[in-house]
């Protein structure tokens, strides 16, 4: 089963679907992203992002996201020993301390284990706890970059197979994880269902980040005229494998609202949703898409 994603009146779409799920009455929000230390010690790894959580509420924070692979060093001799899962250990702890601060978390993601076969999977909790998404990256990280990196994510994780959205009283949100940024078409069919932020929980490393880390998000903010979060771990150049950190929040006008360094630290952005409905009223793409010539085909919903 398949069909056409055909954008034709995005506004009057956007508001008779989703007018019964979002309070248009809040334009702002503040968003947290956590630029977690990862040691190799699990429960390490959670309490700290529990204790960074509630810091990130204590400042307001209504939405929190945690970086890709927040409870275990990212690597693929890694995934076997520390994947759980879902409910689990992890996502437990995750549900409990968003339920304590009345945030939505983005549980950045975790390897997981499901009928014999290992995820890299993204949660995310309310503020009653509930788990609102689980998001498997769909695109895995296989590149080969010559006297620099190369990395086979499929050696053991298998790739997920469906998008994942959710509401919030603020906007809905559209889930990736690091390399499903590459992929515009991703970004493109969640802007279609009515998202307003993408978040992608990532760890970009030496290579790519500098190149294209920041680059990517101004592009799909751009793009689909959305704010755009990505969550790195911190940066550690002991481990194995070496994050880019430099997590950030991007406008709709491709404009770096914040931006981490490479410690572990919280990154604050304040999301206006009115200047994101200002630039779309300004410069109205979707409106003016040649649908006649051209769609995103998503073949499964």
């Amino acid at each position: 089963m398949h069909y056409k994603v055909v954008w034709q009146h995005p506004w009057s779409l956007f508001i008779r679907c989703h007018s019964h799920l979002i309070n248009w009455g809040i334009k702002a929000f503040r968003l947290a992203l956590i630029q977690l230390h990862i040691s190799s010690i699990k429960s390490e790894n959670v309490t700290r992002a529990c204790s960074l959580i509630r810091e990130a509420a204590a400042q307001g924070a209504k939405i929190v996201s945690l970086p890709e692979c927040f409870n275990s060093p990212y690597g693929v001799k890694y995934f076997p020993e520390y994947a759980e899962k879902i409910p689990g250990e992890s996502t437990q702890k995750l549900s409990e301390v968003a339920k304590e601060c009345s945030i939505y978390l983005i549980g950045g993601s975790i390897p997981e284990e499901d009928a014999g076969k290992l995820y890299n999977t993204c949660t995310v909790f309310g503020p009653d706890g509930t788990l609102l998404a689980k998001y498997r990256k769909i695109h895995l990280f296989d590149i080969d970059v010559p006297g620099k990196i190369t990395f086979q994510e499929s050696k053991t994780l298998s790739p997920g197979d469906s998008f994942s959205t959710f509401d919030t009283p603020y906007c809905r949100v559209g889930l990736g994880i690091c390399y499903d940024m590459r992929f515009a078409e991703l970004a493109q069919i969640y802007t279609q269902r009515g998202c307003q932020l993408l978040v992608y929980p990532g760890a970009f490393n030496l290579t790519t980040g500098p190149a294209h880390w920041e680059l990517l998000q101004r592009c799909r903010a751009v793009d689909n005229q959305v704010y755009v979060a990505t969550a790195s771990p911190a940066r550690d150049d002991e481990a194995s494998y070496v994050a880019w950190g430099h997590s950030t929040v991007v406008n709709p006008w491709g404009e770096v609202l914040a931006k981490a360094g490479t410690e572990e630290t919280i990154v604050y952005s304040d999301i206006d949703l009115k200047k994101l409905g200002e630039i779309r009223q300004q410069i109205p793409i979707f409106r003016q898409k040649r649908s006649d010539l051209y769609a995103v085909e998503m073949k499964k919903p």
